[in-house]
């Protein structure tokens, strides 16, 4: 990136990474702040192309990817169960490939940036751990807020605290991988937060955010060159002072656990025998066999993006009285329903690549030699976490979930970059 002077550069450098450096900040204050921060950069990144008739930026086949799933989208509106609502969310979902883009971008122009991001996504896992085991403790947090059954922090009524720790802490654990090459006094209260932020994961109650940090955690273990014995540290760590938590307090217990099993007629036979087992719930399963009448009634292009919650009383698609909801609560099943089979192949495609590239990771260190770099395996560990199919899920097109998940991305492409040069 060029710049003819100072205002030139605070305007298409220094603003951006200021936005960008904050949105760890932004996503706990919900999707307002942290959606305009990524829409502006991206309105800053494209007058900044557009000024200097520089289009190379966007000469990348992922991005053209992503060009051809937004177009899909688009085309899917028009012609499928046309509305607003919908039409709106595809035609902005434009500016999430564009973000990736321009983080790119900057981390080219001067990676130091990233420890003002760093800092700031450590500064909220320590409030966001600081102010949850008060909350646990003392049944409110440090504002006042008075907890429940879950645990939500600063989160308040929206109970997304696991979601949040859990989907940043591959970013925040690899960052600090990066940044912290020599352990000093703050890497080993990186550790004391990483250890704390796990358990707190599991007395938010957030059953998925429980399998994602674990599930995270499997896959640094089994892939890193030297995050073996430090994530087996933090994951053992974690568990023991769960097993602690649970002896003193079992209500986190019972809801992770407990209360699943029970949930999916493991525990009682009697509605075992008359029911037959269910999918996570029988919310869950029934919004599954809803989602995929709509799917088997529309296989080309589904019912449409978001219309999920338009269709699920009809009495085509409907199971029970649980069938309705704003979304089918899982990923695949949703893209499935609603963009319909030429929608879902994106999905697959994205997740053999995803594959492809980790098995090529695992020859390589059956050989003694590694594809991925111990940062990157971190960043992997965090988009694994949204390309897993057997878990119940967000809405796919959240603005909230989708800038959560974005964030992974920029490190990836920039570190593979980085390396090659």
């Amino acid at each position: 990136m060029i710049f003819n002077s100072s205002t030139e550069k605070f305007i298409f450098y220094s603003l951006p990474i200021f936005l960008f450096s904050l949105i760890p900040l932004f996503l706990i204050t919900g999707p307002l702040l942290s959606d305009f921060a990524i829409s502006f950069i991206t309105l800053i990144f494209l007058t900044y192309c557009l000024k200097k008739k520089n289009f190379s930026y966007f000469h990348k086949k992922y991005f053209y990817f992503f060009l051809l799933f937004w177009f899909y989208l688009i085309l899917n509106n028009l012609i499928n169960n046309f509305n607003l609502d919908s039409l709106k969310i595809s035609l902005f979902y434009f500016r999430y490939g564009v973000f990736v883009i321009a983080i790119v971008a900057l981390l080219n122009q001067d990676h130091k940036f990233i420890k003002y991001f760093f800092y700031c996504i450590f500064f909220c896992f320590l409030a966001l751990v600081l102010d949850g085991f008060y909350q646990y403790f003392v049944g409110e947090n440090i504002l006042g807020w008075k907890g429940s059954v879950r645990i939500s922090s600063f989160f308040g009524e929206e109970k997304i605290l696991g979601s949040y720790l859990s989907r940043l802490w591959p970013i925040f654990f690899g960052l600090s991988i990066f940044i912290f090459k020599k352990k000093n006094k703050l890497f080993y209260l990186l550790i004391i937060i990483f250890i704390l932020s796990e358990a707190l994961i599991f007395i938010s109650g957030d059953r998925s955010a429980f399998f994602y940090i674990n599930l995270s955690a499997v896959f640094v273990i089994l892939f890193s060159k030297k995050l073996f014995k430090l994530r087996l540290y933090t994951l053992f760590s974690s568990v023991l002072l769960l097993i602690i938590i649970s002896i003193i307090n079992p209500t986190a217990k019972e809801r992770v656990f407990d209360t699943t099993l029970s949930q999916m007629n493991l525990l009682d036979e009697n509605k075992k025998e008359k029911e037959g087992l269910y999918i996570f719930s029988k919310e869950h399963t029934h919004h599954y066999i809803t989602a995929y009448r709509m799917y088997l009634d529309n296989k080309v292009l589904g019912v449409g993006v978001k219309n999920f919650r338009n269709f699920c009383n009809d009495e085509n698609y409907k199971e029970s009285e649980l069938s309705c909801a704003s979304h089918p609560h899982n990923t695949y099943i949703q893209i499935l329903s609603e963009t319909g089979t030429i929608g879902f192949m994106f999905l697959i495609v994205a997740l053999i690549f995803f594959c492809t590239f980790v098995i090529k990771h695992l020859i390589f260190k059956f050989r003694g030699k590694y594809y991925f770099t111990d940062f990157e395996i971190c960043i992997l560990s965090g988009i694994a976490i949204y390309l897993w199919p057997i878990v119940p899920t967000g809405n796919v097109f959240n603005n909230w979930l989708n800038i959560a998940m974005i964030l992974n991305l920029p490190f990836l492409i920039w570190s593979r970059n980085f390396i090659k040069t």
